[in-house]
């Protein structure tokens, strides 16, 4: 009897299984779900729970797939996605996040620290009709799975995508990727050094302002003409970067009267503040104020980072999706702006001089607190993710990753194969192509030439040319073809000598790193002075950062003073640093760190 009684939960729980799977006639999976099936899905979900549908949608997915019915397999899929996702629990999901967020390293000082979870599905947090509507509209559908990343935390943007949907539902479906935009950059606090490193933390707004009033603000910017990009028009890709304001409100009002310029003469708002060369001279890069608003920017200038910060701001007021990007030159650090212009394209060089020759710039991703490059944003802005063959490619892409987690490597590379050919650029099915034939026991020359194709199809973008290249060359190394992998790494770093010195910084450092990791220390110095120089010369303080400062900290921890200083004086020969410069300062200060050894 007591036996009995312990099936007794199991016993139910197997017979809700049962009541609440649906099941999907044959003649309907050649065809994308109709509303009602949407609608009674919804209902039986809201008794039942999600989970015990996933399994039917999936088989349902995979049978129109293997039809070749593409348009109805991407449709079943999403429902699946949905119902995987909604039916999640809440303590799960929270574990599965933080190691998300440990593995990116995108965790910060203002983000939560302990969590206790409950045992509730993900779906708690929408109301019916917000699952009915997001479930039955596609295009938006389409939008949210593009969006998410694994570092978003769900049930906070769930929570805010209900709040704002609540009040005024029509409203909600009208700008539902401002909704979307804010809910998943609003998921957690921005970072301490926010919006950007050179003030006192406690001078700028660190927080975000609460998600409705912030949908509220833009809707009645938006639907008052004044901002420049019409808000329904634009991505949630993009509003991302308009709705992480740092500004509040009424300083944001503020810009739009004292910085009045159209979009195509958005760039003059950098150059409203004032240059504090003697903030420079005295290397004060810290704002020295005892606060931080726009209003006081202006009234007392600013070094660049400060220009750029306003900048953004005079953007993100009119509805411009705006970056505040850093770099290093020739000669100093420098900070600029980029922006979305009006043929719907990034603008990344506001205040970016063209001598200084700037190799990259850096920014802040607001959804996921990622570093971005200026050039990984060119990939973003080509749009061809709006294009049909991108749709297609996105659909064969995400059976390919689905097969490929429940271990169809077959299946999954045949569909990855399928992805790339539809979309070159598509980098989730390259990368799901790659690890299926590894999976699968492809011999090394084989992924070899795989990760070739991958590089020659990203060739218009350096960094994806170079991550793929590499990943060559250190496959040539693993098995024994040491000279051809050394050549290879030689000639990457010359590639890009005279467009993209950032890159071949990167391949000097690490071409550095690996002859102090292996060779005699004799070596290694000739190593460096080689290196130095091939590509020193107009390396600029990226160089001094990534390979001569840390080659002088490797001579030093081995007892090396006198040969650490005889490298930076060659090196400050060699590049032939100019007086008064940053790059100048940056050399004296390890030049004195080198002389208190």
């Amino acid at each position: 009897m007591r036996g009995l009684i312990r099936l007794i939960p199991l016993l139910v729980f197997l017979c809700a299984i049962a009541r609440g799977a649906i099941a999907i006639p044959a003649a309907e999976i050649s065809s994308p779900p109709s509303a009602d099936r949407v609608k009674q899905l919804v209902r039986e979900a809201a008794r039942d729970g999600w989970a015990p549908h996933a399994r039917a949608l999936r088989e349902a997915a995979v049978a129109a797939y293997e039809k070749n019915r593409t348009e109805a397999a991407s449709a079943w899929f999403r429902l699946y996605q949905w119902a995987l996702l909604l039916g999640e629990s809440e303590d799960a999901f929270t574990g599965r996040w933080i190691m998300a967020v440990q593995e990116a390293r995108v965790a910060h000082a203002n983000m939560q620290r302990t969590f206790a979870p409950p045992r509730r599905p993900l779906s708690w947090y929408l109301a019916p009709e917000l699952q009915q509507w997001m479930l039955s509209n596609r295009a938006w559908s389409d939008e949210f799975f593009g969006l998410l990343q694994p570092v978003d935390y769900v049930p906070a943007v769930f929570r805010t995508l209900n709040t704002l949907h609540e009040r005024e539902p029509e409203m909600f479906k009208r700008y539902a990727n401002l909704a979307l935009a804010i809910a998943v950059v609003f998921d957690v606090p921005p970072p301490p050094d926010w919006p950007h490193g050179q003030t006192n933390a406690s001078l700028a707004t660190r927080g975000w302002p609460a998600p409705r009033d912030a949908f509220n603000w833009w809707i009645r910017e938006d639907r008052a003409g004044r901002t420049y990009h019409t808000l329904t028009k634009l991505g949630a890709d993009e509003l991302r970067f308009v709705v992480d304001a740092a500004a509040p409100f009424d300083e944001l009002e503020w810009t739009q009267q004292v910085a009045n310029y159209p979009l195509d003469q958005l760039e003059r708002a950098y150059t409203m503040i004032q240059y504090r060369t003697d903030r420079v001279t005295r290397q004060q890069m810290l704002w020295p104020k005892k606060s931080y608003t726009l209003h006081e920017i202006l009234g007392d200038g600013g070094i660049c980072v400060d220009q750029g910060y306003f900048a953004t701001q005079v953007g993100k007021a009119r509805g411009v999706p705006t970056l505040l990007f850093m770099g290093a030159g020739n000669d100093g650090r420098h900070a600029w702006f980029g922006f979305l212009n009006a043929k719907q394209q990034w603008k990344l060089d506001a205040g970016r001089y063209a001598e200084q020759r700037f190799a990259t710039g850096y920014t802040r991703d607001p959804q996921t607190w990622r570093i971005l490059s200026d050039h990984e944003l060119l990939f973003l802005s080509e749009r061809f993710r709006r294009r049909t063959s991108y749709r297609q490619s996105r659909v064969h892409a995400e059976f390919a990753v689905d097969f490929l987690g429940r271990e169809d490597f077959a299946a999954a590379a045949a569909a990855a194969r399928k992805a790339v050919n539809y979309e070159r650029r598509n980098q989730v099915a390259w990368e799901t192509l790659i690890e299926a034939e590894k999976r699968l026991g492809r011999d090394a020359k084989a992924r070899e030439a795989t990760l070739n194709e991958a590089a020659l199809a990203f060739q218009s973008f350096p960094d994806l040319a170079v991550l793929y290249t590499k990943r060559r060359i250190e496959s040539l190394r693993s098995r024994g073809e040491t000279s051809a992998a050394e050549l290879e790494e030689q000639r990457l770093a010359r590639k890009h000598l005279g467009n993209r010195r950032d890159l071949t910084v990167q391949s000097a450092r690490e071409i550095l790193q690996r002859a102090v990791a292996t060779q005699p220390l004799a070596e290694q110095v000739r190593t460096y002075h080689g290196l130095l120089d091939r590509y020193g010369r107009d390396g600029g303080i990226a160089f001094l950062d990534q390979v001569i400062a840390p080659f002088c900290d490797h001579l030093l921890d081995l007892n090396h003073a006198a040969e650490a200083r005889l490298v930076v004086d060659r090196a400050r020969a060699v590049m032939a640093v100019q007086s008064g410069t940053q790059l100048e300062q940056e050399f004296n200060r390890l030049t004195e760190k080198l002389r208190r050894r």
